[in-house]
């Protein structure tokens, strides 16, 4: 249940159509920003390596780390055990490879044994961050997770090696610990590009500079980093485009294998705004268009439709919450079947005058 149909609900104990349709709309919203780019009809590994949705089948490889696209999971995958991997950078479909032990895709047949250039995490066993946990965790509380923008893996809060995350809309983009040590050179950027702590800021006392001997000529990286370097970093929109483009810091990139970092198609935001760009109309967009379309006695008259719907679904449900007992789709069309059955003629008020 997304938070804001929650806070409704405890208020007063009250979900109006107008809630309803927001709260779609919201995780429509979310939906596309992640499956919008993404074709389920048509497996996308023609398309070489690229960044997409992926999912982890457990019961095709259980043992092996692999992962197939939104299409494969639909039509050669479809009642298994998927892992959702979100989205990962670089990667081409494994569905039909040599991982799957003699299990062909069923649509597209034509396919290397391996696919060389995918990387792999422990995400793709199902288990994410430093504690190396399922997610939802059946055992731990209910913290945020974030994700690093290099390794890919997803961190809980607590333990990105902070004292405390910086407010949501103060950072656009994660790179943990380990990977900040890995790729330390970053650092000299985070004192201008970085949201730090007030023990992180550089200070007039605790100036590091670098040689500028140590700098080939016309190398753009900051000389002066911040003086804790410590921990995961947290940077700000626009970040990306503060990177040196010499030809030694481009040397440097490659080495670390980190230059997808100059790519602005790189990032998930990128990613999530060509997703939108596929959205089709939503069911709020349906939903509030239908209700404008209609005379305002119309109007009421499906509102109060609307309220004795909702009213009896309410006391449906309650049975199942008193018996503890789990709704399936079963008890959902039985419900509806049984409004259509109690439906009968009714006299409604003229929405015209002659």
């Amino acid at each position: 249940m997304s938070d804001k149909l929650a806070e409704t609900t405890e208020d007063d104990n009250s979900v109006t159509m107008l809630d309803v349709l927001q709260v779609e709309n919201q995780l429509e919203e979310d939906a596309y920003a992640v499956l919008g780019a993404s074709d389920d009809q048509n497996c996308t590994y023609n398309k070489g390596y690229m960044r997409q949705a992926l999912y982890a089948c457990k019961t095709c490889s259980n043992k092996t780390r692999a992962a197939v696209c939104l299409a494969c999971s639909f039509h050669c995958h479809e009642g298994h055990e998927l892992v959702e991997l979100y989205t990962k950078r670089h990667f081409r479909c494994d569905c039909g490879s040599s991982k799957f032990e003699g299990k062909q895709c069923n649509l597209e047949k034509q396919k290397s044994a391996t696919n060389g250039e995918n990387k792999y995490n422990q995400n793709f066993d199902g288990v994410y961050c430093t504690c190396a946990r399922p997610y939802p965790d059946p055992e731990g509380d209910d913290d945020e997770m974030l994700q690093c923008i290099i390794c890919e893996d997803w961190y809980h809060s607590k333990h990105l090696e902070v004292d405390s995350v910086p407010a949501e809309d103060t950072y656009d983009e994660v790179i943990c610990a380990r990977c900040m040590r890995e790729h330390n050179f970053l650092w000299r950027y985070a004192a201008k590009y970085a949201v730090l702590g007030k023990s992180d800021a550089i200070a007039d006392n605790k100036i590091e500079e670098v040689d500028v001997c140590e700098l080939p000529k016309g190398c753009q990286m900051p000389k002066v980093g911040p003086v804790n370097t410590k921990g995961s970093c947290f940077w700000k929109q626009g970040w990306r485009t503060s990177l040196c483009t010499c030809d030694e810091c481009k040397s440097v990139y490659s080495a670390k294998d980190v230059a997808f970092l100059l790519d602005p198609k790189d990032s998930v935001q990128a990613y999530e705004e060509a997703g939108k760009m596929n959205k089709k109309e939503s069911q709020y967009e349906k939903g509030m268009k239908a209700l404008a379309s209609l005379e305002h006695v119309q109007q009421l008259t499906a509102i109060e439709e609307y309220n004795n719907m909702k009213e009896r679904l309410m006391q449906y449900l309650q049975k199942f919450a008193q018996n503890k007992k789990v709704v399936r789709e079963e008890d959902i069309k039985e419900f509806f079947s049984g409004m259509e059955s109690r439906k009968r003629p009714r006299v409604v008020v003229p929405t015209y005058c002659r």
